[in-house]
């Protein structure tokens, strides 16, 4: 039987408001038999070392040693690896603990003084302290210890006082002999914990650099934004965020960047106007393949009127992609935030629609300039990855394929054009809004994984090996044929950058087509699609909703997604209704019913399914539809 992880947990807030020395320094001495009234040889600077490599040290990849003590260190609980020569010294030479020592200044001799245990007991009652509790401290020491099937709390405090030689005047004055009830509450468990586990609920220590390749795993706003309390879980791969204009979809993806970069695009997010000082926080979490990171909380600084920076993420996401409504692209790279951290951006590159397409001097060539670049160059390794994301991110039936650039009056450089299947070439420049937004996305794509390569190759790093991807109004400029199908070739275009990618993508949409698109790509393992809604009381609502097919776009619109009563025009949709509750009244006149046979036939198709259903009930009442 081993110690259950809740017991371990346990022992973080049961020991908090203990002097280190208790459980350290104390029982290394204990354990070494240190003699009272006279001194020994004795190694202590050596002896505390190897035992806090025994028993506090969960991070073997870390100098640093975890306490669960009381601490005023800069690094939390992780005691520096010069502890036992240089904290643990002080307090053993300097203080009220060190009259408890009998000690020869400059050698190893040292031994308990005649009262220490009175001593040790004022230190005690002069820091406010209880006395030590035994088996919290025994759990925390003995975590790792295979323990017979019927042990009992009892047998762990005994074999603690065993272990370190406690006396019985020492158990009285010191220790708590208070223990967990085995019948209200798991103290041992079968399986023991795992370091892992205990990792992912304590700070990183000070030498731990940050886990990259995060993706974010939560996200929540209060009292920031159109709900008074929003909580974002996102999919593993896909999120889709729809709702209605000025509901926050944009707002939420913005936040998102924000979270996973600790830079804002622009305008940082505002406190609703309701807020209660203190109120307004932002919490987040960021997590890799290795530990998972804890929440991240942050609050408004009223008098600065600011949100304060993140410091000392444990985990930093892989790259990132942001394509924001305005055409503006936002990319933030780990290789640059590393290079960058002196600088305020840290990593940020933030384009706007021009700079995508033209370059900016010491940070972007620019679409132009590198399309016909890449498409001369000796090695066309990254024109042929860009051709195969233009081809997957294609229309139907007319797909976004690369032709000879050509010169143009009043433009310095050769212009990139694409062939389009009714024998023309279009240069870049005169495309349509929509394949200049999906060309752009496609390069932007390319551009920041190629660069992210080559800059990896240089630091002789590996690649990463997750890009996020944001994306607002998915739909923009698309029409109905493309939107059907453009966020399941996105869904493809990160393997044609290199197999090892794996995406998280986030997206806002209005689109019912789009919905559908996902009818047989949607995997509810790690896909989510969320809605926000405004309630019958004037809140905006956020929630994550099954996704359901529906099949028929006419469906989905008047799905509890998108919210038609009807898959008409406005005044269709209330001339049927209005027809609607015609047919439920028992005599309704003539007149009425030839009223409102004259409003449907303004505003329906001759067509449309509603009319067999009116027509049968008009001639029945005498009138001629």
């Amino acid at each position: 039987m081993y110690i259950a992880f809740d017991q371990i947990k346990n022992c973080l807030a049961k020991l908090g408001i203990f002097h280190p020395f208790f459980g350290i320094t104390f029982l290394v001495c204990k354990q070494g038999k240190l003699p009272v009234g006279r001194s020994k040889g004795f190694p202590i600077n050596k002896k505390e070392e190897e035992f806090l490599n025994s028993h506090y040290k969960p991070d073997v990849g870390s100098k640093y040693y975890f306490q669960p003590f009381r601490t005023s260190s800069r690094a939390g609980r992780w005691l520096s690896p010069k502890y036992p020569y240089s904290g643990s010294q002080s307090t053993r030479t300097r203080g009220d603990i060190a009259a408890a020592f009998m000690h020869k200044k400059n050698t190893d001799q040292w031994g308990w003084s005649q009262h220490y245990v009175r001593i040790l007991q004022q230190k005690l009652e002069r820091d406010k302290s209880p006395k030590v509790p035994t088996f919290w401290l025994a759990a925390w020491l003995f975590r790792e210890k295979d323990w017979p099937a019927d042990v009992t709390p009892a047998d762990l405090v005994e074999g603690f006082f065993s272990t370190f030689h406690i006396t019985e005047e020492e158990r009285h004055q010191l220790f708590d002999m208070s223990m967990p009830d085995p019948s209200s509450e798991a103290v041992f468990a079968e399986a023991p914990y795992t370091d892992a586990q205990l990792l992912r609920t304590l700070p990183s220590p000070p030498d731990v650099l940050p886990e990259e390749g995060g993706i974010l795993k939560q996200l929540q706003l209060r009292a920031v934004g159109p709900c008074k309390v929003l909580t974002f879980l996102p999919a593993e791969r896909l999120s889709v965020v729809t709702g209605d204009n000025g509901l926050g979809k944009t707002f939420l993806l913005e936040c998102a960047w924000w979270s996973l970069t600790g830079q804002w695009t622009e305008k940082p997010a505002y406190p609703r106007l309701d807020a209660e000082r203190g109120e307004p926080s932002i919490t987040f979490q960021i997590s890799g393949k290795g530990r998972f990171s804890e929440k991240t909380t942050l609050k408004y600084e009223w008098e600065k009127q600011r949100w304060p920076a993140p410091k000392g993420r444990p985990t930093i996401p892989g790259l990132i992609v942001f394509a924001r409504v305005d055409g503006s692209f936002a990319i933030w790279d780990p290789l640059r935030h590393e290079r960058d951290m002196t600088s305020e951006t840290q990593g940020l590159l933030l384009f706007s629609r021009e700079q995508v397409l033209r370059g900016l001097e010491g940070r972007i060539e620019g679409l132009l300039r590198d399309w016909v670049r890449w498409q001369h160059a000796p090695d066309k390794t990254v024109f042929e990855t860009f051709k195969q994301v233009l081809k997957r991110l294609s229309p139907p039936d007319m797909p976004l394929e690369p032709g000879d650039p050509v010169r143009l009056p009043h433009e310095p450089r050769e212009i990139a054009t694409l062939v389009h299947p009714y024998d023309r070439t279009v240069p870049f420049i005169n495309e349509s809004a929509g394949i200049r937004r999906i060309v752009t996305i496609g390069y932007l794509l390319v551009w920041a994984w190629n660069e992210h390569r080559v800059q990896a190759a240089l630091a002789k790093r590996a690649p990463q090996e997750k890009m996020v991807i944001l994306i607002d109004e998915m739909e923009a400029h698309l029409h109905p044929k493309w939107q059907r199908v453009v966020v399941p070739a996105l869904l493809d275009v990160t393997a044609i950058l290199s197999r090892a990618v794996e995406p998280q993508i986030m997206i806002a949409t209005h689109s019912p087509l789009v919905l559908a698109s996902l009818e047989t790509t949607f995997d509810r393992d790690t896909d989510k699609l969320f809605h926000l809604q405004l309630t019958s009381s004037g809140e905006v609502a956020f929630n994550e909703t099954p996704f359901v097919r529906h099949g028929r776009i006419d469906a989905w619109l008047t799905s509890d997604i998108f919210e038609l009563k009807q898959p008409r025009s406005r005044e269709g949709e209330l001339a049927v209704e209005h027809a609607k509750r015609i047919l439920e009244q028992d005599k309704p006149s003539n007149t009425v019913i030839r009223s409102v046979t004259d409003s449907l036939k303004q505003t329906l198709a001759p067509d449309d399914d509603f009319w067999p259903r009116w027509a049968y009930f008009a001639e029945k009442k005498g009138v001629k539809p």
